[in-house]
């Protein structure tokens, strides 16, 4: 398809574009984007890298986000991929396996080497890297089946759906028991099952004052009824309790394969998982490369990410011109000492 062509159908995917490339960004979320839609917007050459595996595909619908809320996730990307090319980006439908700085321009502008699965290879003069993140679910019978639906990981994107159902709280680590508290907002009927976890006395008195049950026994597996839905969970001695909804803390995990080579700082995220690090505007100690989204910021809504994928193209931007107007002065100073010699 020709670049700038809107097209939302999720099969189409652009031609990499010859020569060097403004900026590439990594991954096709809400983050790449729209960090994406910044750029493309200020007329730098963009290529979004999407291996069309977002975290959010098993949610029928995004939720807590102004104007949007209840859009399928699926329909947002692709608007968003619309977006993108009608300002010129080009959206292509592959995996990256190498990232990796390159030599740099004659003038001394940085340059990345990006890899793709299919062989093929372009390159950058920045990266933005938002792959974001995988949830890992415990290794519970039954529980990965209904992720996304029937089992939940956040009161804000799924509470109002799953309201005044009976719901259990299968617990991972001490991070579940926050978001506990927050589910109980939600329903009068909730269970907590620490499934092997410790909870100290204080939780478990301030579960016994919003009159939350504690059960101990650990969990076996999920128990679905004749219609394939949840119908509870089967503890060791082989009683079944009865729930409608789990609610899930799961460990997360940073998108990371194939973006060894770029030499990117890792840090262990608080009772969530590990990440990239990063500072303002998704900047990170890789001179040339910014992060966004997930991969940096595990409990980031799809609003959130959004709008960190922007400020890191606004970034971006700003240092490209910077790079622009700095090679443009050499340009000069190179031809007024050439005039200068004759």
């Amino acid at each position: 398809m020709t670049q700038g062509t809107p097209v939302g159908e999720d099969s189409v995917s652009d031609a990499l574009p010859e020569g060097t490339v403004d900026v590439v960004v990594i991954g096709g979320g809400a983050a790449g984007l729209n960090g994406a839609l910044m750029l493309t917007r200020s007329r730098r050459s963009v290529v979004v890298i999407d291996s069309g595996s977002p975290r959010n595909a098993p949610a029928e619908a995004v939720h807590g986000l102004l104007a949007l809320d209840g859009t399928p996730p699926s329909e947002i990307l692709r608007r968003g991929r619309e977006q993108v090319r009608q300002y010129g980006g080009r959206v292509v439908h592959d995996e990256v396996v190498s990232a990796e700085p390159a030599a740099p321009s004659a003038d001394g502008d940085l340059r990345f080497s990006v890899t793709l699965a299919d062989g093929r290879s372009i390159t950058a003069r920045r990266i933005l890297v938002a792959t974001g993140l995988r949830d890992v679910l415990p290794e519970v019978p039954g529980l990965a089946e209904h992720w996304g639906h029937s089992v939940v990981h956040c009161p804000y994107c799924h509470g109002w759906e799953v309201r005044d159902e009976p719901i259990g709280v299968l617990a991972t680590g001490p991070a579940s028991i926050g978001p506990a508290f927050l589910f109980r907002q939600l329903t009068e009927d909730l269970i907590y099952f620490t499934h092997g976890t410790d909870l100290d006395e204080d939780s478990r008195a301030r579960f016994a004052a919003r009159g939350v049950r504690v059960v101990d026994t650990p969990v076996t597996e999920v128990v679905n009824d004749q219609d394939s839905a949840i119908a509870g969970v089967r503890l060791a001695d082989g009683q079944v309790v009865a729930r409608r909804i789990l609610a899930v803390v799961p460990q997360l995990q940073a998108r990371t394969q194939g973006l060894e080579g770029l030499g990117l700082p890792v840090q262990d995220l608080p009772n969530t998982g590990r990440g990239f690090a990063s500072g303002p505007a998704g900047t990170t100690e890789v001179p040339g490369v910014w992060v966004a989204g997930n991969v940096t910021d595990p409990v980031a809504q799809v609003g959130a990410s959004a709008a960190a994928g922007a400020l890191a193209g606004i970034d971006i931007n700003k240092v490209l011109a910077i790079a622009d107007t700095d090679a443009a002065l050499q340009a000069m100073a190179e031809v007024s000492a050439k005039a200068a010699t004759r």
